[in-house]
């Protein structure tokens, strides 16, 4: 993945992302303003005024995304989507079409970070929040955007007062076990590795599917941020990490609370529009020296999401 280091791009990160025995570490969030609904920050959830630069395969992205529709937020906040693969440039942008910048005309992402500050040292990465009226990102950490968005803009509460504190600790084990353990397993550099990633990934699916069997939601009776933030990847489970990141023990299919969850909110309003198979195959999938040498994108599997979920 890309990086910029006082303000150069790099196509490789020259700095290691797995520790002495192999494991994958994922890198912090660099860019961390914040929005407030009483604009005290210096940013006021105003109409028009932000801008997200997003991909559709990147689940991280996918959690803005989904907040962005959920929270009936599609005509406030304008999106620029990259194209599905990745080049040594990073996330690029054609110059016109789906896969273009409307915004600021940029062909590569590394160019907008490249405008938000001198000597800017970090990821390339998405999802990234603009400001056009100081005309600076506000963020780049997908939970705080996800966070932001719900407690400063109106429309439905996804993370209410009374169940914060049971949501964050949701999010916490989540984040740790399943959408950063699909990573762990898939981008493992030994055995010893992949093995404990792997293992902690589906014992964490099975306490959820456990957990379902009694709840409709994570936090009980009531969707929350929580479901939100573990949708992106349920939705690429059995598409993506299955096969490319070796995250093979079990399918989504194979867990009957899970995959009917799952299906659950693919078919709420507006969230079916937000999920894109075929790209995911197609970035995760692209060519990888490690993973998938000669880049051939699969032909299946063949899922119905749209089935009956019967909860």
């Amino acid at each position: 993945m890309g990086v910029m280091i006082e303000g150069v791009y790099y196509a490789e990160d020259p700095g290691p992302d797995t520790t002495l025995n192999g494991a994958y570490e994922r890198q912090k969030a660099t860019i961390r303003h914040w929005i407030t609904r009483n604009g005290s920050s210096g940013l006021a959830p105003e109409a028009g005024r932000y801008h997200l630069y997003a991909a559709w395969n990147c689940p991280w992205a996918h959690r803005a995304l989904l907040a962005i529709t959920l929270k009936g937020l599609s005509e406030v906040i304008s999106v620029s989507y990259a194209r599905p693969r990745r080049t040594p440039e990073g996330w690029v942008y054609d110059e016109a079409g789906p896969y273009a910048d409307p915004f600021k005309g940029v062909t590569a992402l590394h160019q907008a970070y490249a405008l938000a500050a001198p000597g800017y040292t970090g990821r390339i990465t998405v999802p990234l929040l603009w400001d056009r009226e100081t005309d600076q990102p506000v963020s780049n950490e997908s939970a705080d955007i996800v966070r932001m968005l719900n407690d400063a803009f109106p429309g439905p509460d996804l993370a209410p007062e009374a169940l914060r504190s049971e949501i964050d600790a949701w999010n916490a084990r989540i984040y740790a076990e399943v959408n950063n353990g699909v990573y762990r397993a898939g981008f493992a550099r030994t055995q010893e590795a992949y093995d404990a990633a792997v293992l902690r990934l589906f014992a964490t699916l099975d306490e959820i599917e456990a957990h379902l069997g009694h709840h409709r939601w994570l936090c009980g009776n009531r969707f929350t941020e929580a479901d939100l933030r573990l949708f992106p990847t349920l939705a690429r489970f059995d598409v993506a990490y299955h096969y490319a990141f070796k995250c093979n023990i079990r399918r989504l299919m194979d867990y009957p609370h899970l995959w009917a969850y799952a299906r659950e909110m693919y078919q709420m309003p507006g969230v079916a529009e937000t999920v894109k198979f075929d790209i995911y195959k197609q970035g995760y999938f692209s060519p990888s020296e490690l993973r998938n040498p000669l880049g051939i994108v699969p032909a299946g599997p063949v899922i119905d999401w749209t089935l009956p979920h019967g909860r």
